[in-house]
């Protein structure tokens, strides 16, 4: 790459922030534009990507622009790219375990983000407003007005999109709170989710999160109550740029370096090969997060693939004992073949040394 990234996103959007944060700890030249996406790419002479999502991102390698969108390929197209600090674990198998997680960060946690700020009076009134101003700052009162009842119309309208509803919300809350106790044990064992360094599993977590404990009043009022190492994880993921120098922020994680003697900038973790867990090393904690994914997201990833190769617009089924109903999404087929694809990538031995792991999670349903 010849010259910086352009980011074009929004700093309400999970992903744009599950990207910011990745480009910030592996030292990558970006720049930022907030705002309209379209509007921004018009005055570039760029055409939209479609569907245009958060983030958008412009590769601009001399003078051959390439527009891209969806955090996660994009993530491998950045290992490509950039050698050093790499976010994908050298094992095929925690390499395998990262990308699961990250998809149900993306696709299931996200579900947290949409129900509290949508479902409850208070957390929508905040949202509605912050939303507007955060797409134009000096906006007029009665226009800030007219555009933040529109989004808020428009989002709570569609909340049953994503299963959000009165009879689900109390499913929606305790898995949240799981997921918070979860991460909370875990972060008393390990700085992040596969070792001493994060993977892109952690970004993903970490975007999800910006909005759940730092923009929305209820699940952040809860993550205070339930999870303090999960407030002040998200504070610290920010920005990683230092994680991995002498003196930096590493040392306030308790990240250890064999090359910590040398007074210059670290090199241990520029190599892939170093500051990753064993899979036979990996803190129980960790398998928690799964027996959650496998308790509520694979029952969902599952029942929207059986709808949509029988061509329903809606499905429902029963995920941890409750009734669950909502559209169906041809994008989550997607990830699920994805999930997939990487699943059979394996070896025929890493393939059990997965299946092993997972074994009594409820996540091998899907990988038969």
């Amino acid at each position: 790459m010849t010259k910086p990234i352009k980011v074009f996103g929004n700093s309400g959007s999970p992903y744009t922030q599950k990207i910011l944060s990745l480009l910030r700890y592996r030292n990558i030249p970006y720049t930022v534009s907030w705002g309209d996406v379209i509007h921004n790419l018009s005055i570039l002479n760029i055409d939209p990507p479609k569907p245009v999502l958060l983030p958008t991102m412009i590769f601009d390698n001399d003078g051959e622009i390439l527009c891209k969108t969806d955090t996660t390929p994009i993530i491998r197209y950045l290992e490509d790219l950039y050698s050093e600090k790499s976010v994908i674990p050298n094992s095929p198998t925690l390499s395998f375990l990262n990308y699961l997680l990250e998809d149900f960060a993306d696709e299931w946690t996200t579900k947290y983000m949409f129900h509290y700020r949508w479902h409850f009076k208070d957390d929508a009134e905040n949202a509605k407003k912050m939303l507007v101003l955060q797409h134009k700052l000096n906006i007029d009162d009665d226009s800030m007005n007219e555009f933040a009842n529109h989004i808020a119309d428009r989002q709570i309208n569609r909340l049953w999109v994503v299963g959000s509803n009165d009879e689900t919300a109390e499913l929606i809350d305790q898995s949240y709170k799981r997921y918070l106790s979860s991460l909370e044990n875990h972060l008393s064992n390990s700085s992040f989710m596969f070792g001493q360094r994060p993977s892109s599993s952690d970004f993903a977590l970490y975007g999800q999160l910006t909005q759940l404990v730092g923009f929305d009043p209820t699940p952040r009022d809860i993550a205070i109550k339930i999870s303090p190492r999960t407030m002040a994880w998200v504070n610290i993921m920010s920005d990683l740029s230092g994680l991995h120098d002498k003196g930096g922020i590493g040392e306030f994680f308790g990240v250890k370096n064999q090359n910590s003697d040398k007074s210059s900038s670290i090199n241990y973790f520029q190599s892939n090969e170093y500051g990753w867990d064993e899979l036979d090393n990996l803190p129980k904690s960790l398998k928690d997060l799964f027996i959650e994914i496998g308790r509520v997201y694979i029952p969902c990833l599952i029942s929207n693939a059986e709808a949509h190769k029988k061509g329903e617009d809606v499905w429902e089924t029963k995920i941890d004992e409750s009734k669950w109903k909502q559209k169906t999404f041809p994008y989550q087929v997607k990830c699920l073949n994805w999930i997939k694809d990487e699943f059979n990538k394996l070896s025929d031995i890493d393939k059990n040394y997965v299946t092993d792991y997972l074994k009594g999670t409820g996540c091998n349903k899907i990988l038969s």
